[in-house]
């Protein structure tokens, strides 16, 4: 979700650093995450020893769907209260 709701440039040190998870974690994660298309790695052309960690448009999908059903789930749930 970082990724998705602060602004780039992502690379595993700072996700590490800003969840306050080890570099392993994070790497995998990404990986996973890499594999369902839902985010995608780039070398830093400024820095070739650092990754970027980048959005994708199925990952930007997916989360805007996974919202709206947690709305509907939180929406069904206060109604029935």
């Amino acid at each position: 979700l970082t990724v998705y709701l602060t602004p780039p440039p992502h690379t595993v040190r700072g996700l590490a650093a800003t969840l306050n998870i080890s570099k392993p974690a994070i790497t995998r994660a990404l990986d996973r995450l890499t594999e369902f298309g839902l985010v995608k790695r780039k070398v830093d052309d400024q820095d070739r020893r650092s990754v970027l960690i980048q959005r994708t448009v199925k990952g930007s999908v997916f989360l805007r769907e996974f919202g709206d059903i947690i709305v509907q789930a939180a929406t069904a749930a206060s109604e029935s209260v």
